[in-house]
This record gives structure tokens, sequence and C-alpha cells, in this order.
């Protein structure tokens, strides 16, 4: 089959800056991560040495300020950033955002002096963080939470089980939410645990469908002690801290689900117009061309539905509604555009010998993770016609 590379996206960004920070991260994508991820996804590698390399690049920071390290990045670019890491390793993709959104607590609502000191580390010291929110018991109803926090003299001490967390025992900071007053979302408060602290263990990872080289796995505080500096925000703001981070969060799984897709699309065009039948390509039949057609759609309706809500995020207007319908839209997106480009590919798709098998593995779990797209759809109703009456 002749070789059709896909071109670059054609992004339009705000700054020189940003144009020369998307061609770094093309440079890194296509000589550091993508000729390595179907191997090590297959092993179940997760690329350490990967994230090293861009913290040392300044690419795990991208939207905090740099008063600690942080890039400085309006979320227009950072979510670009996300989706180009995306597209060449869906591990690599997620793995930034996951971190991001574990750093956001402590750079949102913690003190100028926990700040200076946590975060320089956290932003660009190679650090890799994990966010502990859902528990076996409750996942979308993480109000419901029963892991604790109770005092100790002048220490904290955590007892109880998180569930389904990413980098869940290979991370070096956990930002954790636990009850340390009344049942119910007010009496929930947000922590800051060292990796290596006393007591904190981690499960064996989940065996998963796709995201073979992302860990995910429970965590056990078993009498973890934290100082009281580690505490971060009031007692009783956790829970609205959490919020706060997933409204930003699920703007980068929707980044990550449009570069999947995208690497999807790509695959597909490429093996439509150098495969064969009937004495000319396949991308000539008409049937063929308009699957084609209404994939790249998908794609560019995700991508600017993502990136209009994450130009409300900068500007300091809300976006929690528009960040769930990107979430809702472009997960989904993704799971019908990988379906598709595996059926463009027919036999061959179905095979570990192209890469479209693993990338609809892979788009599932985007509809599920940081709330599921059965509650993005309730977070927007709410807002279109206020709470639900009991």
């Amino acid at each position: 089959m002749p070789d059709h590379a896909p071109q670059p996206v054609d992004r339009q960004l705000p700054t020189d800056e940003a144009r020369d920070l998307i061609s770094l991260v093309r440079d890194i994508a296509q000589r550091e991560i993508a000729p390595k991820a179907a191997e090590e996804e297959d092993a179940g590698r997760f690329p350490r040495e990967v994230f090293a390399l861009l913290s040392e690049s300044g690419l795990l920071g991208l939207p905090y300020s740099s008063d600690h390290g942080g890039g400085d990045q309006p979320y227009e670019v950072y979510l670009q950033v996300l989706e180009e890491l995306a597209a060449a390793r869906l591990t690599v993709g997620l793995g930034a955002s996951v971190h991001t959104l574990s750093c956001h607590a402590l750079a949102s609502y913690g003190t100028k002096e926990q700040q200076a000191e946590h975060l320089p580390a956290m932003l660009g010291g190679g650090l890799l963080g994990a966010y502990c929110l859902s528990e076996p018991a409750s996942g979308s109803d993480a109000a419901s939470l029963s892991t604790k926090a109770v005092r100790d003299g002048d220490d904290w001490v955590l007892t109880g089980t998180k569930a389904w967390i990413t980098h869940g025992g290979i991370a070096d900071f956990y930002t954790v939410m636990a009850r340390t007053g009344e049942e119910g979302p007010r009496g929930i408060t947000a922590f800051l645990a060292p990796g290596d602290a006393a007591g904190l263990n981690a499960a064996a990872p989940e065996r998963k469908m796709g995201l073979k080289g992302s860990p995910t796995a429970q965590i056990n505080f078993d009498g973890v002690r934290l100082d009281a500096g580690r505490r971060i925000g009031g007692e009783g703001q956790g829970f609205a801290i959490a919020l706060s981070a997933l409204d930003s969060g699920r703007l980068g799984i929707a980044a990550c689900a449009i570069g999947v897709a995208q690497a999807a699309l790509d695959e597909a065009v490429a093996y439509a117009t150098g495969r064969r039948q009937f004495g000319r390509p396949i991308s000539d039949f008409q049937g063929l061309r308009f699957l084609l057609a209404d994939m790249a759609t998908q794609i560019e309706a995700g991508r600017a539905l993502y990136l209009a809500a994450a130009r409300l995020r900068d500007a300091g207007r809300p976006f929690a509604k528009q960040a769930a319908m990107a979430k809702l839209l472009c997960t989904d997106a993704a799971m019908k555009v990988t379906t598709d480009a595996v059926q463009v590919l027919g036999g061959y798709g179905y095979t570990a010998d192209f890469p479209v098998e693993r990338y609809m593995r892979e788009a599932k779990v985007l509809q599920i993770v940081e709330g599921t797209n059965q509650i993005q759809r309730m977070v927007i109703a709410r807002h279109l016609a206020g709470p639900e009456t009991r």
C-alpha cells in the first residue's frame, strides 16, 4: 500500500509561543512516544521516562503560573497539547491530564506557603500526581465517600480506600478527598499525601480492556498521618474543590478523546487510499467516502466545542455546562469514530497489526472516567432546567 502520511492538524493558536510549543510537542510525540506505543501498551508498560521528559520540557505544568514552575499557558493551548499527546498514545495524554488535575487543588486553593513548598516539584520537578475521589462504593455519587480524616494533635490521620486511581501505586503525590465532618458534600476536606507515606499502599492494578500501559489501582490509606500543612483549603471545602477540578479535568478528557479520534481517522484515510478492490482504491467508493466525511466532521465539531469551553475558562467566565457538553460530545464521538475506523479496515481493523482496534478499546474508557456520560447529561440538564425535584 502507498504511504499516505497524515497531515498535522491545522490549529488556530493565539501566539507564536503557542505555535512553537505545539511544534515541540509534535516532535516529542513522533520521536519518543508514537514509535513505542503499540508494543508498550501490549506489554502493559508505563513510560515513566516519557513523563520525565515532559516535565523537563515544561509540559506538565502548562496551565499554571510560572511563579511556581508552570507554563502560564491558557487552557486553549494546554488542551491542544493534550490532544497531540493523546493522538500519539492515550496513556501519555491522559496521564498528563490526570497530573494537571491532581495539581489543581493546591494551585487554586492552597496557601502561598503551601504553593511555594510543593508546587515547583509538582509542576516541573519530575513528580507525577494522582487524584483520589472515587471509592469502591462511591463513584458517580462521590459525595457519599467514606474515607475518613481524623485530627490527632496537629496531624490528620487518613483511613479508607480509594478506587479507580490513575497512576495508583506509581504516583509521587496524591490529592485526596476525605470525610472530616458530617455526611454529604459539606463534610469533605482535601489533602495532599506524599506517595511514600507510611500506611499508603496500592492494590494490584486493574486488568483493563484498554489503556494497559496506564496503571489503575485501588489505594489504601491505613492510618496515613499527614501534618496540618497538608490540608488544602478549609475544612468542609473539599467537595467544592473536587468539583472545580473536575470541570477543568473534563476538558482534558475531551481533548484526549479528540486526539484518539484524530489518530483513528488518519489511520482510516491512509488505509482507504492505499487499499485496492475491484481495480481501484476503496476510498473511491461513495459509502466509504461518506463514512470518512462523517468521522472528520465529528472530530472538528468536538474540537470546536472543547476549545469554546476553554476560551470561556480563560476569560474567567462560567464554563461548567460547556465542559460537560464537551466531555459528552467528544468522548461519544471518539467511540463512534474509532469503531468506524475498524470498519474501514475490515478484517485488518480487528487485528493488532493495525492500531485502530486499540484506539477503539481506549476510547471506551473516556466515556466513563471523570464522570460518566450519563452524569454529564445530568449536569447539563441541571444548568438548563434546574435541580431535580425530590
